[in-house]
């Protein structure tokens, strides 16, 4: 028999989930970085015209019965849709965090706004300081969306999965 779950919010495209400073939130998982605390500063290096490397993320509480963790991070406050950083599914349900700079073994990459597969540093418009929430999904049985999703697929996937959930909020200016 499969159990239902009652439905998780995928996030308030213009401000995000309650508790996104970085602590476990309403949805049960801790989400942290080792580069930068819960809206504070994103260092430059992980921007686009800094290095383009994907920060450290980590987390903690995942529950008994996830099958796999999924990750999108995206930028709310471009005027219009959210602009797409990360897509991240398959990380498996045990792992504890993304190492600086790769991705987990099984994991799948999917694709940024700027059309690109993996991490899309950012990048927003000079004098602007932009928000960039992380969002860590545990699902209860594998999204199967395949390399190139988009957020928009994902976010489809995760209807009626989600058994916890954590946000990650940091900042960056140019």
């Amino acid at each position: 028999m499969q159990r239902e779950h009652p439905p998780v919010p995928l996030g308030d495209r213009a401000a995000g989930p309650p508790g996104t400073g970085g602590e476990a939130d309403q949805g049960g998982l801790s989400l942290r970085s080792s580069a930068f605390s819960g809206h504070t500063l994103i260092p430059d290096r992980y921007s686009r015209d800094g290095g383009n490397t994907s920060p450290p993320l980590e987390w903690a509480s995942v529950p008994d019965g996830a099958r796999e963790l999924v990750l999108l991070c995206e930028d709310p406050d471009t005027g219009g849709e959210p602009f797409v950083h990360w897509v991240v599914t398959g990380i498996p349900a045990n792992a504890s965090g993304i190492p600086e700079g790769s991705l987990l073994d099984g994991a799948v990459v999917g694709r940024n706004g700027y059309g690109e597969p993996g991490w899309g540093g950012p990048r927003p418009p000079v004098g602007e300081e932009h928000r960039y929430f992380f969002r860590l999904y545990a699902v209860d049985r594998p999204l199967e969306v395949g390399e190139g999703a988009t957020a928009e697929e994902v976010r489809a996937a995760l209807e009626g999965r989600v058994l916890a959930h954590g946000t990650l909020v940091g900042v960056f200016g140019r």
